[in-house]
């Protein structure tokens, strides 16, 4: 039976990019929700129109109206074996929608949490710094640029620091990331379908720990 994978995963875990590579190197789709509200924004659909109205009246969106998001693009002809869902589901009720979904496609739904801790997230986030010529990210702590402050490629271009990326910004981002997500690893644990891959390695060997699993 094909698969629904959920890569789980704090802001900083790392998960977008393990996506990435498995859309490249296994033909695995990446679904991500941020990217298809994005395409909303633009298209002309009695779905997209729903959409534009909705953050129009600076609301958010309802759990039913993303369901509905992710059932007609995981619906597209592109999508004929398993897909990576990033981003979705983010609560309980659109984890009851997804065992719906999953029924209605005849798949299997399995999570992976790319697991990172605390003290880590915060200094991958802090310390990240990127070019604004080439998009190359550097970190701080880890990945400092030759040069203090600036781009090794261009270097001179001044390199940027997200304004969300301040200390604050982080903590509240990792917090609320926990408030909201705990139930939902304990929601695919009670029922033996929830996976761990240690995030802290380098990303090829993160990327084979997961290839292995899936």
């Amino acid at each position: 039976m094909s698969k629904i994978i959920l890569l789980i995963g704090a802001p900083g875990a790392g998960k977008g990019t393990q996506a990435r590579l498995l859309e490249e190197r296994r033909g695995i789709p990446q679904i991500s929700t941020g990217d298809m509200f994005r395409e909303m924004k633009k298209a002309d659909t009695p779905l997209a129109h729903e959409v534009q109205a909705i953050m129009a009246s600076g609301k958010l969106i309802p759990d039913d109206v993303t369901y509905k998001i992710v059932r007609d693009r995981t619906s597209q002809p592109d999508i004929t074996g398993p897909y990576v869902l990033d981003g979705y589901p983010r609560t309980a009720v659109q984890a009851e929608q997804l065992e719906e979904l999953a029924k209605e496609q005849g798949r299997e739904i399995e999570a992976i949490e790319v697991d990172v801790p605390q003290e880590e997230l915060f200094k991958r986030l802090t310390g990240r710094r990127s070019c604004p010529v080439c998009g190359e990210i550097y970190n701080i702590y880890s990945r400092p640029p030759a040069s203090a402050g600036v781009c090794d490629k261009h270097p001179e271009t001044k390199l940027d620091h997200r304004a969300d990326d301040n200390e604050e910004s982080v903590l509240t981002r990792l917090e609320t990331y926990k408030v909201n997500t705990e139930p939902l690893l304990a929601y695919y644990e009670r029922s033996g379908r929830l996976k761990k891959v240690d995030g802290m390695g380098n990303v090829e060997d993160i990327y084979c720990s997961l290839d292995e699993l899936i």
